[in-house]
């Protein structure tokens, strides 16, 4: 029997690799003689650096850059054991976590740091890319970005734009002729789960402005300078961005990234999972084992429980899903590909408890739900009428 076990990780308590030992662990209490095959995995969110890292042998380097308000601070990236790959999170540069809530302004905040980021790694010899583009504090377009990368972003004058999606409504020209030739040599895959246009009332600005910050004034400065940094990409790159699914994520960075690195969004759970590639782990599999910190209906929207049952489903495979708890109308999963799922609370606990006791609570719950596995199989083998 062949068992692939793929859990995303229970964030605040284990990683993705943690939680699958742990499973492993309760499925040899019960099966001694399976292959058990652990396949971390992830969303292209929060967790999706250290799980790749982690479950690649790869390392994390740590580098200096600028922050969304210019400032210097401290951000990571991944260096994938193998193919060469970098993962990085946009929002460990850029993101709306660095920013006290009380100076968060998207009229000035800066890609800039991504682009540094970028830059650090190519001058490791990366050339394949993951970027998460979550959680962003800034709305420029990826322009600091492109900018650190190289790119000239000029006014009327001739003169380099300053920081902040605010200063795109003075964008006149912009020239790549500068920006890093190796970006040529690079492919970027960009996880990306939402599909806003880059301007209008679904656009960037509109719909992500105001969690960053923005006034309703702002958000109309934010959509017309938006608005006229589609129109120079357009006249001086020859690339329409403005409609384009997702080119509104993360402030417009969606479009920005097509432009300037000629990025490919996709779903993140659709890229982690071709990066670990699920869909050879899954050839003749019995079953699948996955999980999450929380089972709930909003799992069902590019999580990577579903995303893993759903290639399983495709072959036939069942899946159980073995989670800290199933918060509310989880029951939706079984539409989406999982056939049973439990919590590994097993009495009252507090959450302190239940992290505290995670890898034996997992483990349990995992032993369980296969006996109740193995009873029902032996039962319908007899042909019992339950």
């Amino acid at each position: 029997m062949k068992i692939v076990v793929a859990p995303q990780a229970f964030k605040g308590s284990l990683s993705a690799t943690e939680v699958g030992n742990s499973m492993i662990k309760g499925i040899e209490n019960v099966i001694a003689n399976s292959t058990n095959l652990l396949v971390p995995i992830a969303d292209g969110g929060d967790g999706t650096l250290e799980t790749l890292v982690e479950s690649s042998q790869g390392k994390i380097n740590l580098i200096k850059v600028t922050g969304p308000l210019g400032e210097q601070q401290n951000s990571a990236w991944g260096a994938l054991g193998r193919n060469k790959t970098a993962i990085i999170e946009m929002a460990r540069s850029s993101g709306l976590a660095l920013v006290p809530i009380n100076k968060l302004n998207p009229l000035i905040s800066t890609t800039y740091g991504l682009g540094e980021v970028i830059l650090d790694a190519l001058d490791q010899g990366y050339r394949d890319f993951i970027i998460g583009i979550g959680g962003s504090a800034t709305n420029d377009a990826g322009a600091g970005m492109a900018q650190a990368l190289g790119a000239k972003l000029l006014d009327s004058n001739g003169n380099e734009l300053p920081f902040g999606g605010e200063s795109l409504s003075k964008l006149n020209s912009i020239n790549i002729d500068g920006i890093d030739t190796r970006i040529k040599e690079s492919n970027f895959a960009i996880a990306c789960d939402v599909n806003n246009p880059l301007t209008g009332p679904e656009g960037a600005s509109a719909i992500y402005g105001p969690q960053k910050g923005a006034t309703p004034e702002m958000v109309n400065t934010l959509d017309q300078a938006l608005t006229n940094f589609a129109k120079i990409v357009e006249k001086d790159l020859g690339i329409k961005i403005n409609n384009v699914e997702g080119s509104g994520a993360a402030g417009g960075l969606g479009g920005g990234l097509i432009a300037f690195l000629n990025g490919k969004l996709r779903k993140g759970v659709d890229i982690v999972l071709d990066f670990v590639d699920i869909d050879k782990a899954l050839i003749n599999t019995n079953l699948v084992i996955t999980g999450e910190g929380q089972l709930d209906f909003q799992t069902i929207y590019n999580k990577a429980p579903i995303g893993v049952a759903k290639r399983a489903k495709h072959l036939g495979i069942p899946v159980i899903a073995i989670s800290g708890s199933l918060g509310e109308n989880f029951s939706v999963v079984h539409e989406h590909g999982i056939d049973a799922a439990s919590s590994i609370v097993s009495k009252p606990m507090t959450l302190e408890e239940a992290s505290k006791n995670a890898p034996e609570l997992i483990s349990t719950a995992t032993e369980q739900a296969l006996r109740y596995m193995k009873i029902g199989s032996d039962v319908f083998k007899t042909n019992i009428k339950l």
